[in-house]
């Protein structure tokens, strides 16, 4: 009989999770703005951060 390897990845889902909420907080966004962020958080982050790094 084999073992099952259980894993848990609370830690790094809750990292994500708090991550998140601060892009919404930081980024002053709208509600329906903080939905999309979690499929286009990236987008939202390089907007912001543009004109310190391209101007």
């Amino acid at each position: 009989m084999d073992k099952v390897k259980i894993e848990n990845h609370a830690f790094s889902g809750g990292m994500w999770v708090a991550a998140w909420i601060f892009t919404i907080g930081f980024l002053q966004l709208t509600f329906w703005q903080g939905v999309q962020a979690v499929i286009i958080w990236p987008y939202y982050l390089g907007e912001a951060l543009r004109p310190m790094f391209f101007e």
